[in-house]
């Protein structure tokens, strides 16, 4: 019961005790009365209270023994993050690079960050300043450890790039659709009237979720979206497009017709009961294969290779990325590289440091146990901050800071 209900009956039955002399047995019955029944409801309520607390367990993210195990006992699961403040589901994927549900998954981001936002910079109940609002009703909110952009309404916003999306490129981005039912589209390009009269091909996210248009489909029927907050992961090479809900990919189609703009632009569908949320958005141009980079140019950047938050545990999702790796020190056996971490400049110097030594030194562990690479042949450093290769004031800067690279020996 909140305090501020205690205290009102606390004055009340004070009032009674103050009460003429002729009822004071009546009233007297009447204050045992009240009081018994606060008593009880405070009771319930010290007892829900710690009954909650008593089945929550609090696991780091990233820990999925911890998680696993508190589910496995029926406990509710509080992830939080090294500093033990809660963070969003998106950052709590569980399993291991190349195991289980991600030994077939080949998503690969672009190493060139376009445009990223995750909406750190915004005030909540605003519409984000970086996005160009189309229709709607959007406001920043704070859901699930993050900030995200929640469409109560039938809504649409674009993004302005810096450039035309080139032939290859990728485009990752969190989304919670509370009507799954209906559609919501991603475009390469501003939408004019109606989908049916769109030209080429487009993303939706829905109970149907992959690549649609008036040309070639691939779709996968799925209502994870619907479920959690879901990252959202696009693939275009070409005309190759491959599309994937978290490691599960939901479309594999190798003739759309995708047009290219320096626009992107979501169709977002919600309501005041079931509203549909987007966050942590990025936009980056495909590259060239590693070794063939490496070989030209001494040395190439991934942005493939992604860590637990403030940790060197390595994230599944980064499968494809260390497969390249491993291959090419297997095809390349004379070929020895030093792995060189990356933090961008937010936190403590010493502490980006240490966290870019121990990710370097993780990556290299995970060649030397998984592909049997000779440690003779890796080397790992660690730059920290020091080493910025964009703004760190801009999201995309950031993005483009914390980075793997490799340098050929």
């Amino acid at each position: 019961m909140p305090k501020i209900r205690i205290a009102v009956l606390a004055l009340f039955i004070g009032g009674l005790v103050a009460a003429p002399t002729p009822a004071a047995a009546q009233l007297g019955g009447l204050k045992k009365k009240i009081k018994q029944k606060v008593d009880r409801a405070v009771d319930r309520e010290v007892d829900q209270a710690l009954d909650k607390t008593e089945n929550e367990i609090r696991c780091t993210a990233g820990d999925s023994e911890c998680i696993q195990k508190a589910k496995k006992d029926g406990k509710t699961v509080v992830v939080v993050n090294q500093d033990g403040d809660p963070v969003a589901v998106a950052d709590t994927v569980p399993g291991r690079p190349g195991e289980g549900v991600w030994a077939n998954y080949d998503f690969v981001p672009g190493n060139r960050i376009l445009f990223a936002e995750d909406f750190s910079q915004d005030r909540v109940g605003d519409f984000p300043k970086r996005l160009e609002f189309v229709r709607g009703n959007m406001e920043i909110v704070e859901w699930q450890g993050g900030r995200y952009l929640r469409a109560n309404a039938s809504s649409a916003v674009r993004i302005t790039l810096p450039e035309t999306l080139p032939e290859r490129f990728t485009i990752e981005f969190d989304m919670n659709t509370g009507a799954a039912h209906m559609r919501n589209v991603l475009l390469t390009s501003p939408l004019e009237g109606s989908l049916a009269k769109y030209p080429g091909s487009y993303f939706q996210m829905t109970s149907a979720t992959g690549v649609a248009g008036n040309g070639p489909e691939s779709t996968t029927q799925t209502f994870r979206l619907r479920d959690e907050l879901t990252p959202v992961r696009i693939h275009v090479d070409g005309s190759y497009v491959k599309m994937y809900l978290n490691e599960q990919r939901v479309a594999n189609l190798p003739n759309a017709e995708v047009p290219r703009s320096n626009t992107l632009q979501f169709r977002l569908i919600g309501n005041a009961r079931l509203p549909t949320y987007l966050g942590n958005i990025r936009v980056a141009a495909g590259g060239r294969e590693l070794y063939d980079v490496l070989e030209e140019e001494g040395r190439v950047t991934t942005q493939g290779i992604l860590f637990d938050t403030g940790s060197d545990r390595i994230r599944p999702e980064s499968t494809p990325t260390l497969e390249q790796m491993g291959d090419m020190m297997t095809d390349h056996p004379d070929l020895r590289i030093a792995i060189v971490g990356h933090t961008d400049a937010v936190g403590d110097d010493a502490s980006n440091q240490s966290l870019s030594e121990r990710r370097a030194a993780s990556v290299r562990r995970y060649l030397i146990e998984t592909y049997g690479i000779d440690q003779s042949r890796l080397e790992d450093q660690g730059k920290g901050e020091t080493e910025a290769v964009a703004d760190n004031d801009t999201p995309e800067g950031r993005q483009q800071n914390r980075r793997v690279e490799l340098i050929k020996l």
